[in-house]
């Protein structure tokens, strides 16, 4: 008889086992696809990016111990900087791996990526914040911060808060002659008229341009006294040589692609303190409890030994999946390509700890937050606030003094 219980007993404990969610999933990962940028042009972000990505999984899979027991596993493919490449590596995601979540890279290669993601449905958060991203159908794409729209109104309102003078600011736009580049030209020349602001010249030029001086002498002509950057941050170097070659000095200001750990070792001599970029995160002199995580990575994982934009952005897009992750787990039992993407369309202001704004996504709104602030940028690397904390377009810009 006690044997017959006994039986019984571990007959029902097994059923119950496999009734439960995610059973039997304990050893399978939940898995990541990264499609990112390491070889191409500028290719320092795109390392950076994945190195962050990468020691914020680890340091959720051996010190949180995964979620709900299950291991994060990224896979990572090289896309060198070109779209069919990033669309390759998407469909392999999709079809072959089976991934529960996607990370894409280039603003061209999550627009041309983005029907596969929908088509197979996967949760994808794009590393560039191109607004075209978020275009209708936005289904499964998100961003993981407020657009580039934002950086274009964010630095506009700067330029008209500090300008001096009776005459409206006369801006000049300096971008790459890609979608990443372009993605400031539609919204900054909007915003601009609503301003009264003059942007006087747009000038782009190939990612693998090494002399910009011909772009420079005709922003200097059109008398441009304020030069708005989108590129990545190689390309910036550039323009400081070019603009010291022909003594053009003008206020440079760029997005928060503009910096990477590479960026002051080749800038050293170049840089001069006068680079001013949007950039919506957390810094080392906030010390604020998600900053201190992002310093407990550097202790324990030796990526970088300082503040770093990039390798600050890998850890922002791996934290967000982390949250939906959990999400998923704690309101639904199980985590995979539905429920997550259910789990990110229920946030509502998830904080993060300060390390970049409070994300909110509902399912007809996937840009994630609206905040931006100005930050100076120094040639030893490091960044100091302009500004406060501010909703472009309709707070007014606090700025704040230097510490």
């Amino acid at each position: 008889m006690m044997r017959k219980i006994g039986i019984i007993v571990v007959v029902l404990a097994v059923c119950l086992w496999a009734m439960a969610p995610d059973a039997g999933a304990a050893a399978k990962p939940i898995k990541v696809g990264a499609a990112i940028n390491t070889t191409g042009p500028a290719s320092t972000w795109g390392q950076y990016h994945a190195k962050g990505q990468q020691d914020y999984f680890r340091y959720v899979n051996e010190v949180k111990g995964g979620v709900g027991g299950r291991k994060i596993e990224m896979i990572l493919v090289d896309t060198a900087y070109k779209v069919p490449e990033a669309v390759a590596a998407v469909r392999k995601f999709a079809v072959q791996d089976k991934v529960d979540m996607i990370a894409t890279w280039g603003a061209g290669e999550g627009l041309a990526a983005k029907p596969i993601i929908q088509q197979y449905r996967i949760p994808t958060i794009n590393y560039s914040t191109s607004w075209e991203i978020l275009e209708k159908p936005i289904n499964y794409m998100y961003l993981p911060f407020g657009s580039y729209k934002m950086d274009c109104m964010a630095i506009l309102d700067y330029i008209k808060a500090v300008h001096r003078g009776r005459e409206k600011p006369k801006v000049g736009l300096l971008t790459f002659n890609n979608a990443y580049g372009r993605s400031i030209h539609k919204p900054s020349m909007e915003y601009a008229r609503k301003i009264g602001v003059d942007i006087v010249a747009v000038e782009e030029f190939p990612p693998k341009s090494v002399d910009l001086t011909t772009e420079l002498l005709r922003l200097q002509k059109s008398g441009a006294e304020y030069v708005f950057m989108q590129m990545l941050p190689s390309a910036i170097i550039t323009t400081f040589k070019s603009a010291d070659r022909i003594n053009y000095h003008p206020v440079f200001l760029g997005t928060w692609t503009s910096t990477d750990p590479d960026f002051f070792k080749l800038g050293r001599g170049l840089i001069k303190d006068r680079l001013v970029m949007q950039f919506p995160g957390g810094l080392p002199s906030d010390n604020t409890p998600g900053v201190k995580i992002l310093t407990e990575l550097w202790r324990r994982y030796k990526t970088v030994d300082r503040f770093d934009a990039s390798y600050w952005e890998g850890v922002v897009i791996a934290m967000i999946m982390e949250r939906a992750f959990v999400r998923a787990h704690e309101k639904y039992g199980t985590v995979d390509r539905e429920t997550i993407n259910k789990a990110l369309e229920g946030f509502r202001n998830e904080s993060f700890g300060g390390l970049f704004p409070d994300v909110t996504y509902t399912p007809t709104n996937h840009s994630a937050s609206f905040k931006a602030r100005i930050v100076q940028v120094h040639e030893n690397g490091s960044y100091t606030p302009l500004t406060a904390f501010f909703t472009p377009g309709k707070e007014k810009i606090r700025f704040v003094k230097a510490r």
